[in-house]
């Protein structure tokens, strides 16, 4: 059986420097407004305006301070020349596999953010990608438009599950996870220390969900890349160019060619970072 859960040794969580002072904002504006009844309208405008950053803070997908969030890749990896080629929202039984293929004619790797629904209906598709040598990795159970409105006990049971599936369909439980469109509130960080994942986004996405002009998407990535650098493409849920082609096929030889013309090497987040 394959465990999932994070491991009994594993240090306590601890809120973020942010979030710990959200927390006493919270406790001193309650107790003034105990201590100062008069004063309760400045103790809500100030719990107000800090929801109102907190709410700001979770729409930003690479912002750090609702908790630790791997938007690069580590110093040591950067050195070696590494960069993270990722793909959300799959598998898809039709262009999951020519990426891998792609991939594969280039000697790269890449990191596979999939929905757990979606790898249910197609495990063979999941094991391919783990066989392969590329890694399978979280993006909830059902991408729903409503997942940043969870509480901890709602993520929990949702990325938990994804979890437990996707560690089925792939043979390895999952070690990140990137919430759908990057978008979390502050309790997703100690659901997923209790899971024992890490956050991950990326340093520069490509928008191909919106945008099928392929040497568009490609320059988007490319624009400033370099060593240390995660990428985020879609292998499900794309555009299409203008001949009918998923816009991540045409593009991605573009960015892998660039890769490696710059003397980069494509691997995936578990080698990047725990080698």
């Amino acid at each position: 059986m394959i465990a999932v859960a994070r491991p009994a040794a594993a240090p306590r969580w601890r809120p973020s420097p942010f979030i710990a002072a959200s927390m006493g904002l919270h406790v001193a504006a309650i107790a003034g407004a105990l201590l100062s009844p008069e004063a309760w309208k400045w103790s809500l405008a100030a719990i107000a305006g800090n929801h109102a950053v907190l709410t700001a803070l979770g729409l930003w997908p690479r912002s750090t301070a609702l908790g630790p969030n791997v938007t690069r890749l580590p110093e040591r990896a950067a050195a070696r020349g590494e960069v993270a080629l990722t793909f959300d929202d799959g598998p898809d039984p039709e262009v999951t596999p020519r990426i891998l293929d792609l991939l594969e004619s280039r000697g790269a790797r890449g990191t596979f953010f999939c929905i757990a629904s979606r790898a249910e209906r197609h495990p063979e598709v999941v094991a391919e990608i783990a066989r392969r040598g590329h890694s399978v990795e979280n993006h909830s159970r059902g991408h729903s438009p409503l997942f940043a409105m969870h509480g901890i006990g709602g993520f929990r049971r949702e990325i938990g599950a994804a979890q437990a599936a996707l560690a089925r369909c792939a043979g390895r439980a999952p070690r990140f996870f990137r919430p759908p469109a990057g978008l979390r509130n502050p309790l997703l960080d100690p659901a997923l220390h209790a899971l024992g994942l890490r956050l991950a986004t990326w340093t520069r996405r490509a928008f191909d969900t919106r945008n099928g002009d392929a040497a568009d998407v490609a320059e988007r990535l490319l624009r400033g890349l370099a060593a240390g650098d995660i990428l985020l493409l879609h292998d499900a849920g794309g555009a299409r160019t203008a001949t009918g082609t998923p816009v991540v096929l045409e593009a991605l030889p573009l960015v892998l060619d660039a890769i490696a013309a710059r003397g980069l090497r494509a691997v995936t987040l578990d080698h990047a970072i725990d080698p």
